[in-house]
């Protein structure tokens, strides 16, 4: 974890006199933070956090940019709500606890937000500094700050409760949804169960986001946070499976949130995808975050590959290919058949990739995978794209270039282009409506299913979104079943 977090930035009278001295003018004026980071070097080499965190006196200047709009649209653009000005504005009077109070009023994983949430498309994207053409403020960094600090300080505080009712409610998948969902149910007072089918507790937080960039031990103090709210957690529990939805029922529980995600990868369906070496990213990144491999004292195994290509543009692509850096990859190549300006992953994460020396061959698509004659990858060959017109949509879809296929030497290649829905819960419950995708058909101003009882979100209900959407969509539903099992 950072070191540079301290209690407070200098003393009280510094503060007092930033805060007068600043007109609008002059907050304006201030340049927005940078985030420390390792060196791209040694980073590499390791598993440590990049992002090393704002430290207090960091902290406040920034969060003196703040304006303080009488209608802040930051607040809008935040799928949970959080009350961005308050928590920012207590960053900058020095109370760094009440900030994290703040935000736990709407948010359960305050320091995961902090670091994983693509707030460039979401609430500093509403940053009134947009239309001064200057940089917003650094809202995600103030958020990761004002919970790393609580946790620093070892006085977590518990947000409000209502008490107990006596009411059960399960939750299916310890992901960002499901543990939204459980902290504000656990907040009216019901006696919230959260069902895992893995091992660990934190779904996609702890198998699909490496340790570089959400280090499990920040999870694992969120879990926490709810297990001393009285959220239970069962692992290893596949509720379709280890249970059924009328087991649920007989263990009297009145709603159940599906929070299951969409953990089944998509392949391509070219040739050579069946060769050895040929893998899905939730594969790859789940074997080395949740199952250690490539650590000294763990026996999971896992490929490794000199010349490494990681098909997609997103950021479990990015992690991908980052991963493969610190496995020992000397060549790491990100394959995309769009143009960088359409890439979805977090302008930050490229950055990250491109510091580490990774590879971008955009315009580029796979078309096929050939092996030796030990059925291993050792090429893969590529059909350069170009953009053509735009559609209605006005988005440029990508189209082959006549000829121009090239022969690129690999011998590991990880597919993420994309995710399925777990179909466990659909399967087991008949009579729920499911989409052709294979998503739950949810009410979206409820998010309640075709059953009653049965409210879902996150993954099993997007298809694939972040972690922030899921978030909400927990939100959401922990406000409509309270709603319908009040009446």
């Amino acid at each position: 974890m950072s070191n540079n977090i301290t209690s407070a930035p200098r003393d009280a009278q510094w503060r007092e006199e930033l805060r007068k001295k600043l007109s609008a003018k002059e907050r304006t004026s201030i340049p927005r933070v940078k985030m420390p980071e390792l060196d791209p070097n040694y980073r590499v080499t390791c598993n440590e956090e990049v992002n090393q965190g704002l430290n207090a006196e960091q902290a406040v200047v920034e969060a003196s940019r703040c304006m303080d709009c009488p209608d802040p649209q930051c607040v809008t653009g935040c799928p949970v709500n959080i009350n961005i000005p308050g928590f920012i504005k207590n960053i900058e009077r020095g109370d760094f606890q009440a900030a994290a109070v703040v935000l736990k009023e709407t948010s359960a994983l305050p320091a995961v937000c902090g670091r994983v949430c693509p707030q460039e498309k979401q609430c500093e994207s509403r940053c009134l500094y947009h239309k001064m053409k200057k940089q917003p403020v650094a809202i995600g960094y103030l958020e990761r700050f004002a919970a790393d600090t609580e946790r620093e300080s070892g006085n977590i505080a518990k947000p409000a409760m209502e008490a107990p009712n006596g009411i059960k409610v399960a939750v299916v998948g310890s992901g960002p949804a499901g543990l939204s969902f459980a902290g504000d149910m656990a907040k009216r007072g019901y006696d919230v169960t959260v069902f895992e089918a893995l091992h660990e507790i934190g779904g996609v937080l702890k198998y699909g986001i490496p340790e570089f960039r959400l280090p499990n031990a920040v999870v694992e103090v969120e879990i926490d946070g709810l297990r001393g709210m009285g959220v239970k957690f069962e692992k290893d529990c596949i509720i379709g499976k280890t249970l059924s939805y009328d087991n649920l029922h007989e263990m009297g529980f009145k709603g159940i949130f599906v929070a299951s995600g969409a953990g089944l990868p998509r392949f391509m369906g070219i040739p050579g995808e069946n060769l050895n070496g040929v893998m899905s990213s939730n594969e790859y990144l789940t074997r080395v975050n949740l199952m250690g491999a490539g650590r000294a004292d763990w026996d999971t195994p896992v490929l490794r590959g000199k010349r490494v290509a990681v098909i997609g543009g997103g950021n479990t692509a990015m992690d991908s290919v980052r991963t493969a850096r610190r496995m020992g990859a000397e060549v790491a190549m990100i394959v995309y058949r769009r143009s960088e300006d359409e890439m979805p992953a977090r302008v930050e994460e490229v950055k990250h990739a491109k510091e580490e020396g990774v590879q971008f061959l955009t315009l580029h698509n796979p078309i096929e995978y050939r092996g030796d004659d030990k059925g291993r990858v050792n090429m893969m060959l590529l059909q350069r794209m170009e953009l053509g017109e735009p559609d209605a949509s006005g988005r440029r879809s990508p189209v082959p270039v006549e000829g121009a296929v090239e022969e690129i030497p690999v011998d590991l290649v990880i597919v993420s282009v994309g995710v399925s829905p777990n179909p466990l819960i659909p399967n087991s419950i008949p009579e729920l409506e499911v989409s052709r995708r294979g998503t739950i058909v949810v009410n979206e101003e409820s998010m309640k299913s075709s059953l009653d009882d049965i409210y879902a979100g996150g993954d099993i209900v997007r298809g694939g979104a972040t972690v922030i959407l899921a978030m909400g969509d927990g939100r959401h539903a922990a406000a409509s079943m309270h709603e319908a099992l009040q009446k």
